[in-house]
């Protein structure tokens, strides 16, 4: 099972390899194990898994060089992307992220990003955020300014409403939306709204129109939809811990929704995981979600969504499934 990307004109595996959780928000600066990271990373380039996503934010640059690292020798093989425009921290211990649109920052985030990851082009970079404080035109057009110099080669968006997305493909083409999209957040469908409480819109669908790729982060649900998730068992270092759905009586009220999961999963003899990405993979040939892991069996575990086919009847179901308990964040 493969994807295109049209901006790029290359094939990928359906799933792609988020690398967050490598080096933030799962883990500490501590706790972290690099080595067994590139591991990973490496073990996804030789399963075909070529679709890495990174950021400058994920702990202030670290998760970069980490991929950096991973592909060096490997440079053709993989498809590099990152993204700029949050600046990260740790307060009292805890992640925090600030966004940071402006010209300047944006370039000298960019030559950062290039030396980190030692390329010399950056396949995909994403807008990790639209920060309301700059005009998006200003920001979406320094972007294109990098694309001119080589320093790019197409532009992404993280986290956007279909109006954001229009204006910026005003001036440059956007090649991929990313947005948070499983089986308990379904917002990028159109279902979610703006901060003023009007509709977002279907960037899902706009992604489809415009012959860009959208790029669900958390499939699995920041891991509740694997089934395998002790919301009780997470340690403190883990942003989870924290998170409105993970915790109290939204936790109880949800395993609802991996019950039906669960259901389905033994319908076809496979794991729930399979299932919630089968479920994202349904949405369209131009959707790859980047589900993230630490453990090269986890990865394989995620590839055996190229095997099952989920009829009519799975769809119906999980597309019935209630709205998760909790907000997101």
């Amino acid at each position: 099972m493969t994807r295109h990307i049209p901006a790029l004109d290359r094939d990928t595996a359906a799933i792609g390899l988020g690398c967050m959780g490598m080096s933030w928000a799962y883990t500490t600066p501590e706790d972290r194990d690099d080595a067994d990271s590139i591991e990973v990373v490496r073990a996804a380039l030789d399963r075909g898994i070529t679709l890495l996503d990174t950021s400058d934010a994920y702990s202030s640059g670290h998760n970069e060089t980490l991929v950096g690292r991973a592909i060096a020798g490997r440079r053709d093989e993989a498809i590099v992307t990152t993204k700029g425009g949050l600046v990260s921290s740790y307060v009292d211990g805890r992640p925090h992220l600030e966004r940071d649109g402006r010209p300047e920052h944006l370039r000298a985030a960019i030559d950062a990003s290039l030396a980190r990851l030692g390329v010399e082009t950056i396949d995909l970079y994403y807008l990790h955020r639209v920060d309301t404080a700059v005009p998006l035109e200003d920001s979406w057009g320094t972007l294109a300014e990098a694309v001119a110099q080589g320093k790019i080669r197409a532009l992404g968006l993280s986290e956007v409403t279909t109006d954001e997305a229009e204006r910026a493909h005003a001036i440059h083409p956007v090649a991929a939306i990313q947005s948070e999209l499983s089986l308990w957040t379904r917002d990028a469908l159109g279902v979610g709204t703006n901060s003023d409480g009007t509709p977002a819109g279907d960037v899902v669908d706009w992604a489809a129109a415009h012959d860009a790729i959208f790029v669900p982060f958390s499939p699995l649900g920041r891991g509740f939809l694997t089934g395998t998730l002790d919301t009780q068992a997470l340690p403190a270092n883990d942003f989870r811990a924290r998170l409105p759905r993970f915790t109290g009586s939204a936790a109880k009220a949800n395993q609802r929704i991996i019950d039906v999961v669960r259901h389905v999963a033994t319908r076809h003899e496979t794991t729930p995981a399979a299932v919630a990405l089968a479920w994202v993979l349904s949405q369209g040939e131009h959707v790859i979600p980047i589900p993230g892991t630490t453990k090269i069996a986890r990865l394989d575990e995620n590839l055996t969504v190229a095997d099952l086919v989920l009829s009519p009847d799975d769809l119906a179901e999980l597309n019935a499934l209630p709205a998760a308990e909790g907000a997101r964040y």
